[in-house]
C-alpha cells in the first residue's frame, strides 16, 4: 500500500474515534470507576472490537448488517442500552466510589469486556468498514488480509492514541477526586450525564 493511501485513512480513521461516541465515554467512565489500569483495559478492549470489526467486515459481516436494516437498529439500541446502565451506575454510586479497595471500582477485566461488547454492538463501525475499507483495499496489489492488517494496525494504533491519553488525564484526575467525596460525587454525576445523554443521542439516530 502506498503512503499516501495510508495517510488519508489516518486522517479518515482519526476523525472519527476523537468525536465524543459511546467508546469514548465508556473509557472515560471506566476509568474514574476503577482507575487507571481500568481505564487502560477499556481502551485494550476497544480496541480489540476495532480488529474484530476490520475481521469481520472483510468477511462480509458488514453487508449483512446493511441489508437488514432491523439488525442494525437492534444493535444500536443494545449497545446505547448497555450504555445507558453504565450510567445509571454511576450515578447512583455513594460518595467513597472512587477510594483505593471500594466495591463500586471497575475490574481491568470486566472493563476490558464491557469496553470490547460496547464496540462489537456498534454497527457504525461495521458500515464504516464496508464504506471506506475497500478503498483502500487493492486485491491486484497482493494479500488482501495482509492489506487490511495494516489498515488495522492504523485503527489500533489511533485508538491506542486518543482513548490512551484520555485514560491518563481521566486517572490524574480520579487521584485528586479521591479526597473529596463532594467534588467526586459532582465528577460521577458529570460522566453519568454523558454517557446517559450518548446513549440516548445514538438511540435517537437508530430510531430515526
Amino acid at each position: 500500500m502506498q503512503a499516501g493511501e495510508l495517510a488519508v485513512y489516518f486522517a479518515l480513521v482519526f476523525g472519527i474515534i476523537v468525536l465524543p461516541g459511546m467508546d469514548m465515554a465508556f473509557v472515560l467512565g471506566n476509568t474514574l470507576a476503577g482507575g487507571r489500569r481500568a481505564g487502560m483495559a477499556a481502551v485494550v478492549g476497544t480496541m480489540a472490537g476495532g480488529l474484530c470489526h476490520m475481521a469481520m467486515g472483510v468477511l462480509g459481516v458488514a453487508l449483512v448488517l446493511q441489508l437488514v436494516p432491523g439488525l442494525f437498529t437492534f444493535m444500536l439500541l443494545a449497545g446505547a442500552l448497555y450504555v445507558a446502565w453504565i450510567g445509571v451506575s454511576l450515578w447512583r454510586a455513594p460518595a467513597g466510589a472512587l477510594e483505593l479497595g471500594s466495591p463500586a471500582q471497575a475490574s481491568p477485566a470486566s472493563a476490558f469486556r464491557g469496553a470490547m461488547l460496547t464496540s462489537l454492538l456498534n454497527p457504525k463501525a461495521y458500515l464504516f468498514t464496508l464504506a471506506v475499507v475497500p478503498q483502500f483495499v487493492h486485491p491486484e496489489r497482493g494479500s488482501v488480509w495482509w492489506q487490511a492488517a495494516a489498515l488495522a494496525v492504523i485503527t489500533a494504533a489511533t485508538q491506542a492514541g486518543v482513548y490512551g491519553s484520555l485514560a491518563l488525564l481521566a486517572a490524574r484526575s480520579r487521584r485528586w477526586l479521591e479526597s473529596d467525596a463532594g467534588s467526586q460525587r459532582l465528577m460521577l454525576r458529570v460522566v453519568a450525564v454523558l454517557l446517559i445523554g450518548t446513549a440516548a443521542f445514538t438511540a435517537w439516530q437508530g430510531l430515526q
